[in-house]
């Protein structure tokens, strides 16, 4: 079965890419197009892994694309996606269009052939947990300009599953960390500038997040792909713990570099009300209809990307003199 990839240059796509390749799948990656002929994080995969996968340059903007693309392939999983949150204060429209109309196009084009759909989600459209642990009858709160347009997205898709019974699965993960992740998000934040010997500068320590390691994100598409009971479902990938970023960054600081300090930064600081506050999420139905369980505990997970991060040509990658939007 071929698969195809939307977004397989990302953090989390790299990582779906090589374990869908293990599990025997043919994978045709779909890579946002650049003059630079730069392929992302799947630049990093071994050979061996690379000899199996199809790269092909695009985006999701273009329905055509989409639709020629898809061509030959039996599932579709989508992740390409804008997902810094600071960025969609900045640059609302291009969001809309490209995780708003970019799903569209992908479920278009799903709907022609009648392929298998996974739509990636995120646990930021329910913002500031209203109960915890968050399951996913839990409302939708777009307390940002990215989580208003997934909840757009996600809405798409279900609309399609009940319009035209295309089988279609929405697949939420709660804040994945690891090996690959770019420093616009915290866990990379933090260990690229322990790593070299800087202090930290970071913005709300208060809020928590429930953090996967990307291994175990990665497994929870594998599970819910091979399952035609998630068809038709919404489905959290999440471990059901949260930390504090407080908590976090001592922790890190602890085990890397014990001389450093923590500077918070206004510009790092979302809006009063758009900050989601609590992260806590349930996994119990993707339990019930998968099997699927963290294989990694936190501490774990953790120690994982110190390592992959300690390497000079990985830290090479990451620039911690100023704030990535």
């Amino acid at each position: 079965m071929k698969i195809l990839v939307t977004g397989a240059e990302g953090f989390i796509g790299s990582h779906l890419t090589e374990l869908l390749v293990k599990n025997g799948y043919e994978v045709r990656a779909m890579v946002l197009y650049n003059s630079f002929n730069y392929r992302g994080w799947l630049e990093n995969l071994d050979e061996n892994i690379l000899e199996n996968v199809e790269i092909v340059m695009g985006d999701v903007r273009d329905s055509h694309n989409v639709l020629t693309l898809a061509e030959g392939c039996a599932t579709i999983i989508h992740l390409a996606a804008l997902i810094a949150i600071p960025y969609s204060y900045i640059a609302p429209d291009t969001y809309v269009d490209t995780n708003i109309k970019g799903t569209l196009n992908v479920l278009q084009a799903a709907r022609q052939k009648n392929l298998r759909t996974l739509i990636t989600s995120t646990s930021e459209v329910y913002g500031t947990a209203m109960y915890v642990p968050i399951d996913e009858k839990h409302p939708f709160q777009g307390q940002s300009p990215y989580s208003a347009t997934k909840i757009g997205a996600d809405r798409l898709a279900e609309s399609f599953y009940r319009s035209f019974e295309l089988p279609i699965t929405i697949v939420r993960p709660f804040n994945t960390f690891g090996p690959r992740q770019s420093n616009r998000a915290v866990i990379p934040t933090i260990i690229a500038a322990l790593c070299k010997g800087e202090n930290l500068k970071l913005g709300n320590l208060t809020p928590t997040r429930d953090f996967n390691f990307v291994e175990d994100t990665a497994n929870g598409f594998l599970h819910i792909l091979r399952e035609e009971k998630t068809i038709g479902e919404e489905i959290n990938i999440a471990t059901g713990q949260e930390i504090s970023i407080q908590n976090l960054a001592d922790e890190l600081i602890r085990q890397i570099n014990p001389a450093a300090k923590i500077i918070c930064e206004t510009e790092r600081l979302r809006p009063q009300n758009s900050e989601v506050e609590r992260l806590l999420g349930s996994n119990e139905k993707i339990r019930q209809l998968t099997g699927w369980s963290p294989q990694y505990s936190f501490e774990d997970g953790i120690a994982k990307t110190i390592e992959w991060f300690k390497n000079p040509t990985n830290l090479a990658h990451y620039k911690t003199n100023s704030y990535v939007v």
